[in-house]
């Protein structure tokens, strides 16, 4: 299991940023964890700013990761993340959206960034709606808190239990492989066999949701055919 060498900060431009510091002085078998109480200058999947508000956890993770897992933690994140929030509020409604949300009550709570680092280190950021949601111009998706779907936990509990769970299935993702992972993920997948959309860069598609591969791309099944679909923003029938 992992053993996180943390650092925390007032402030910071973003966690991540940290990290990748960190990274550059590393010898090789430390895993840094950094967090910060607020972020001048968070950031998003594909070019996305991320708000910042307080009560709020912002951690990034610098891990060892062998090139050909990289689209593969993704998953891991994810699946600790629903695995932590179900520690705390056993019966909730949660779930997880291709390819690194997860939705409590159907909308989003937390973002995951990753960014390369030196060597063979992968910074994994973590941002958590834990005591508020960010609302307003820019946000084109439902969001909620932990707060507000009823969950009492503040950010530095929540962190020491998703930190042990993600060092955990880290360690399984070494030890039993991907595949794995993937079972378990697709087990909490959101509408899966389902008709979905999925918005890319430059077109839609629509067809039926059957999972992701052995490397995370999502299968979308189009008039017979399987595609593969490497990157976009999926969206399910009944929020069309």
């Amino acid at each position: 299991m992992a053993a996180w060498e943390r650092y925390d900060f007032a402030e910071t431009t973003s966690t991540n940023d940290e990290v990748k510091k960190l990274c550059e002085m590393a010898q090789s078998g430390k895993n840094f964890m950094v967090t910060a109480s607020r972020q001048t200058a968070g950031r998003g999947r594909r070019g996305r700013s991320w708000i910042s508000m307080d009560g709020n956890l912002f951690v990034s993770f610098g891990v060892e990761v062998e090139a050909r897992a990289l689209g593969q933690i993704t998953f891991v994140i994810g699946l600790s993340l629903l695995e932590t929030i179900r520690y705390f509020a056993p019966k909730i409604d949660v779930c997880l959206k291709w390819p690194n949300d997860v939705l409590v009550n159907s909308s989003k709570i937390s973002g995951i960034l990753l960014e390369r680092a030196a060597e063979n280190y992968l910074v994994v950021g973590v941002g958590v709606n834990v005591a508020a949601a960010p609302q307003g111009e820019g946000i084109n998706y439902g969001v909620t808190s932990l707060k507000e779907a009823g969950i009492t936990t503040d950010k530095e509990s929540f962190l020491q239990v998703f930190a042990k769970v993600f060092a955990e299935r880290l360690s399984e993702l070494k030890t039993q492989g991907f595949a794995h992972i993937r079972e378990i993920w697709l087990n909490n997948a959101k509408n899966l066999g389902g008709k979905i959309t999925v918005n890319m860069e430059h077109e839609s598609k629509e067809g039926q949701f059957l999972g992701i591969d052995e490397n995370g791309a999502l299968l979308l099944e189009r008039d017979g055919k399987t595609e593969k679909i490497y990157a976009g923003d999926i969206f399910y029938l009944e929020e069309k």
